[in-house]
């Protein structure tokens, strides 16, 4: 069966095409690593599906899947669609009470989760531990892969929460499959790569990253979870081509410079990172660490997928920091910019989400006549490439103008002494808000406050320059290694009410 043929997000590689090709590599948090042929995972997804057809669900049932990044956790989402259910990728770092609202709100009927979270799990749930999935030892059985119909429903996706409440997205076998496939067409020779992932499961980036692997019949080496150690050592071990990452995991990785001199990273051809902002000063320390490698920045929403931008279909370069150039299949328009090359992105696309679960008021703001408002503010420069801005509810009013903390955070990047910085607002009686930023330096280097604030005034307007400029060693992330805003405007507003 051909790439063009898979109809079941579950199904996505062809049991019969090298069958003894390294599928999956799995590493633990202390290193040990599971190797596993295509066969093997196949045969291990088979079994699975097939149990869960057993169990008597009704097609459509939801599933969830709550643990660290595992072969387990891949065989139960692949199996989960294959048998006509619907996957639930459940964030683990989030409270107790947002996952069992989460359960409730899916309406989740049954469970894979790690063996260490069975207690907190709501009383009736049935569960299963993932460690008691066979793969190595996963009996050789016949099962059909359900056939889904029209855009029914593969997966939801919740989103972070960052402004209320987690929505659950819902996403079709039908768009992921057309994401999928767009995006593989922007890869020369994809069979052939070795992809690293250490992105947690349940979030679009790392999901994303690892069904483009296997459908394409490459190898995925699969990271329990992220710590620049890990993930250093893992690209040297096995001899990873192709990096995938959020910003402010690539930014841990290259303050570890002792590591990285230490490292061969001759086998890495590509670093792409995705699901956040970044900046010119993280794109070349990124480039001075992986010199081989060719960089790109990956696009996506939860409700679509990284499937809008990519190469220029005329082989022109890709600037820096580009998003890319639309792919075909994608419409796109800039919306209530002041100017026509800069607004906020909509795309119509066959990935498009079907909606949020139970919020119809929320899905009829951003989905209209199937363009979806993504929220992210983007600019088209020069041969049609686009560029990111800021997020349209990250922006605020400092003395009537509007500040978004992107363009600050990259202004305060490119002073010698500063790693990364982060920039959030603070409300002020007179100018409405304020810019204040939390900086992290380089190793050895040495910037005060007054110094940043200078450069700042120096490099841009003067509404931009933060008015306090706090330090720490790192800064906080969220469940998906963002960098947790709300937490850091909570901390500023604190610290200056206290001055």
């Amino acid at each position: 069966m051909s790439l063009l043929d898979r109809l079941n997000l579950g199904d996505l590689f062809d049991p019969g095409r090298e069958p003894d090709k390294t599928a999956l590599i799995a590493a633990d948090a202390d290193g040990n690593a599971r190797h596993f042929s295509y066969r093997t995972l196949e045969r291990a997804i088979t079994a699975l599906s097939s149990d869960l057809a057993r169990r008597g669900f009704r097609r459509g049932a939801r599933v969830a899947l709550l643990g660290i990044n595992s072969a387990e956790y891949l065989v139960a989402y692949f199996a989960i669609m294959r048998a006509g259910l619907v996957a639930v990728p459940v964030n683990i770092r989030l409270p107790d009470s947002t996952i069992h609202f989460i359960l409730g709100d899916a309406a989740v009927e049954f469970a894979f989760t790690d063996r260490g979270r069975l207690a907190a799990l709501p009383p009736g749930l049935t569960t299963v531990p993932f460690d008691s999935i066979a793969i190595e030892s996963a009996p050789d059985v016949r099962f059909t892969t359900v056939v889904p119909e029209g855009r029914d429903v593969a997966m939801i996706l919740y989103t972070s929460g960052s402004t209320g409440r987690p929505k659950g997205v819902l996403l079709s076998h039908q768009g992921q499959l057309w994401a999928l496939r767009t995006r593989l067409a922007t890869y020369r020779e994809p069979a052939a790569e070795r992809f690293l992932v250490a992105a947690p499961l349940y979030h679009m980036n790392a999901l994303f990253s690892a069904k483009t692997a296997l459908m394409t019949r490459a190898s995925l080496v699969l990271l329990a979870g992220f710590t620049p150690e890990s993930y250093i050592d893992a690209t040297v071990r096995f001899r990873c081509t192709v990096l995938t990452s959020v910003p402010t995991m690539i930014a841990r990785v290259v303050k570890d410079e002792a590591r990285l001199a230490a490292a061969d990273l001759g086998s890495v051809g590509r670093v792409t990172m995705g699901s956040a902002p970044t900046t010119q000063a993280l794109w070349d320390k990124a480039r001075a660490a992986f010199p081989a490698a060719r960089l790109t920045t990956g696009y996506g929403t939860t409700e679509h997928g990284p499937s809008t931008f990519g190469p220029h279909p005329d082989g022109l370069p890709t600037p820096d920091l580009a998003l890319g150039y639309p792919l075909p299949g994608n419409e796109v328009r800039l919306s209530g910019g002041i100017t026509p090359d800069k607004g906020v992105l909509e795309v119509r696309c066959p990935a498009v989400m079907e909606g949020y679960a139970n919020l119809p008021e929320a899905t009829a703001k951003v989905l209209r006549d199937g363009w979806y408002w993504t929220g992210d503010v983007v600019r088209r420069g020069r041969d049609g490439f686009y560029f990111f801005v800021g997020r349209a509810d990250d922006m605020f009013v400092c003395s009537g103008e509007n500040i978004y903390p992107g363009e600050v955070e990259a202004l305060l990047e490119r002073h010698p002494a500063v790693h990364q910085a982060s920039v959030v607002p603070v409300a002020d009686e007179e100018r409405g808000q304020i810019p204040v930023a939390f900086v992290v330096l380089r190793p050895g280097a040495h910037a005060g406050e007054a110094e940043l604030k200078q450069f700042a005034l120096g490099n841009a307007p003067p509404v931009q320059h933060p008015r306090r400029v706090f330090f720490k060693p790192e800064l906080p992330l969220t469940g998906t290694s963002k960098i947790d805003r709300r937490a850091l405007a909570e901390e500023a507003a604190g610290l200056i009410g206290r001055e």
